[in-house]
């Protein structure tokens, strides 16, 4: 492969031998079936302790939901969607002015997941950008298209005010004040990773993302409506999660599943590819504070139950994240109390 990226306008016949699996870790997809009682919560509804009670329920039972009538505006997903889409239709030479393979840059177009700590690799671009200060971060942001920045700020800002607000709901939830988890992770950082999984002669061979966790606190992820492909590991088996119109999948990262004392579970979840189209999705992160000191919450372990995790910093958990193959073990698992 002479180039770096996989969205370079060629339309591969087979799947290059670095981006194919061992046969026992293929997706094996003529086994997954439909995820047919994905919990879908209408935010729009008045009830407000009906939204805390199905969204408690769907943290335990599954780690991720589907949210409608969220109060983000349609039109600003609908242009974020085009946007991203035309982003990746840039030619090849103008993507990779913005191509790094460094995990510590606020902004860069890649590849894969880890190019340099992987074995095999994944069908899968992406851009990562940082969204919080925008102020701070939007000059970095591509000027290419010319429309990119402003659609991406108001994008940015609506869905981090949503995800304050399901963070209150969680809170609640969770039998806490509804501004305890913005209280423990401070000042929020938010990331945006724009996910680009380009046509895949053999889907059955290779991954976009293999299964994960996510390492932050909360994703709000987009998901593209024409093509599936995001599925979620429930009771052992894989299924598949299919969009919903004007929807977000909400799903709980490894922070909250540590500040809930492990009652709440971030769910495993991996991403497919497809033969005909590609596909594409936007996932938004809101992670704590560099200096919040993450620990289960005290009213969670008075019961004699004792927390799980010991506390640890942001910082501390995404080195080690980054420093291991994604799909290994749960991260989490580094910070249990022994």
């Amino acid at each position: 492969m002479d180039t770096k990226v996989l969205s370079s306008g060629i339309r591969y016949s087979n799947v290059p031998e670095s981006y194919i699996r061992p046969e026992s870790e293929r997706p094996h997809l003529s086994e997954v079936s439909d995820c047919d009682d994905v919990p879908v919560i209408d935010l729009g509804s008045q009830y407000r302790t009906q939204i805390v009670q199905q969204i408690g329920e769907a943290c335990k039972s599954y780690g991720f939901f589907q949210i409608i009538n969220h109060g983000v505006c349609l039109e600003a997903v609908r242009e974020m969607g085009d946007v991203a889409r035309e982003f990746f239709n840039l030619p090849v030479e103008e993507k990779l002015k913005l191509y790094s393979e460094d995990p510590t840059k606020t902004m860069r177009l890649s590849t894969s997941f880890n190019v340099n700590k992987e074995a095999v690799h994944n069908w899968r671009d992406y851009l990562r950008l940082h969204c919080y200060p925008l102020d701070k971060y939007v000059p970095e942001w591509p000027s290419n298209p010319p429309s990119f920045k402003e659609i991406v700020t108001n994008y940015c800002k609506e869905v981090r005010a949503l995800g304050f607000r399901i963070e209150e709901y969680i809170s609640e939830s969770l039998g806490l004040e509804k501004d305890y988890i913005k209280n423990v992770f401070r000042e929020q950082g938010q990331h945006m990773a724009v996910n680009y999984y380009p046509p895949c002669p053999e889907p059955d061979l290779t991954f976009g993302l293999p299964g994960h966790t996510d390492p932050n606190a909360l994703t709000i992820l987009l998901q593209d409506l024409e093509v599936t492909g995001l599925q979620v590991l429930k009771d052992g088996k894989w299924l598949a999660v299919n969009p919903q119109p004007d929807a977000f999948v909400i799903n709980i990262g490894d922070q909250l599943q540590a500040l809930s004392n492990g009652i709440y579970k971030s769910v495993w979840h991996r991403a497919v590819v497809n033969v005909e189209k590609p596909r594409l999705s936007v996932a938004s992160f809101l992670v704590p504070a560099d200096e919040a000191l993450i620990s289960p919450a005290k009213p969670l372990t008075e019961d004699g139950s004792g927390a799980i995790y010991k506390g640890y910093t942001y910082p501390e958990y995404y080195k080690k994240f980054w420093s291991r193959d994604l799909e290994k073990d749960h991260c989490l698992e580094f910070f249990k109390v022994k």
